[in-house]
């Protein structure tokens, strides 16, 4: 007759409390960081802990705590802008590392269809996570309204559409970058001045472009001359830069809402055998670094520490899943121009 082996048995409550001498709820108590154990007690069990290798199961730990230990990170976009974009990927590398060093798992959630969103609901009310990070910068995005509901923390990116009563956001100073980059080509020397935009139903687009008129005191009829929405893609930016050329041939700097426009900016600039910077200066805005120093000529642009964004939304939202008394408030966060060789 065989005998099943234990050896390789994973390690129990029962196993540590044995270990440390104590009683199992003593155990308990502190491994769920009760502040009612005695510090010899906290001293064995966190020994007996390590040295078993012991790891808190915690579907039962949920039921205890109430809490997942998880935390949803959530991306209202289409699925080829999150993975064609390298924005998306900084963002998501951010989230990971700053959520992964307070120990919490973070669970990727991809919220753009009206179908996406209602399943988005259903997890985020149902327990699975404790709170969330919410990127949905759209104008009249529905998860703006769904995420506004829920039974649970949430920490927006960016100026969020409509009221900012009783929301907690993180964002950068678009409009200051905006007008940053535009004065620093008026600097220059450049009388001409365009701008290649975001999409417009997002208001990090709409204020970079509202810093851009407020350099240059532009009116309503210049700013139709000389801007074009180049819809935050590289392929974008260069449509909207051959559209600035055609209607402004005479333009000498032009400032380009994200550096993967501008990317696109510098190759129609070079079709149509304009020198960077000698004929037409560019800016750009992120300094992303898989994309500003690589580009020909390097890009000068305005800086957003978009790791420092996202560790500041995880540690208001930590703050809130602690039960601390944070009053909500809209978070902004400086920029900075990057000098390089294209302006």
């Amino acid at each position: 007759m065989s005998v099943q082996s234990h050896v390789n048995a994973r390690p129990t409550l029962e196993d540590v409390a044995a270990r440390a001498g104590v009683s199992r709820a003593t155990a308990s108590r502190v491994l769920n960081a009760s502040p009612r154990v005695s510090p010899e007690a906290q001293e064995a069990v966190t020994a007996a802990a390590r040295d078993l290798g012991y790891q808190p199961n915690q579907a039962a730990r949920a039921l205890v705590t109430r809490r997942s230990g998880a935390v949803a990170v959530v991306f209202s976009e289409p699925e080829p802008k999150i993975f064609d974009d390298p924005h998306f990927a900084w963002l998501t590398r951010a989230a990971a590392r700053a959520l992964a060093d307070a120990d919490v798992q973070m669970v990727l959630m991809l919220a753009h269809s009206p179908q996406d969103q209602d399943r988005a609901q259903r997890f985020l009310q149902g327990g699975h996570v404790d709170g969330a990070l919410v990127f949905a910068p759209h104008k009249g995005d529905r998860l703006l309204a769904l995420a506004r509901k829920l039974p649970l923390p949430v920490v927006y990116a960016g100026r969020p559409w409509g009221s900012l009563r009783g929301l907690n956001s993180v964002d950068h100073d678009n409009t200051g970058g905006g007008e940053l980059a535009t004065r620093h080509l008026m600097s220059l020397g450049r009388g001409r001045i365009a701008s290649v935009t975001g999409p417009l139903d997002e208001l990090a687009a709409a204020d970079r472009l509202a810093g851009w008129r407020r350099a240059l005191g532009a009116d309503d009829e210049r700013t139709a001359l000389l801007t074009e929405d180049g819809g935050f893609s590289r392929e974008g930016g260069k449509r909207a830069m051959a559209a600035l050329l055609g209607r402004a041939p005479d333009l000498d700097a032009v400032f380009v809402a994200s550096d993967l426009m501008a990317a696109g900016a510098l190759d129609a600039l070079r079709e149509a055998g304009r020198r960077v910077p000698e004929d037409v200066a560019v800016v750009g805005f992120d300094d992303h670094p898989s994309i500003a120093p690589h580009t020909t000529p390097a890009l000068t642009t305005v800086r957003q520490d978009t790791g420092n964004q996202v560790s500041h939304m995880v540690a208001h939202l930590l703050r809130l899943l602690s039960g601390e008394q944070v009053r909500a408030k809209r978070q902004v966060l400086p920029t900075q121009l990057v000098r390089r060789e294209s302006a």
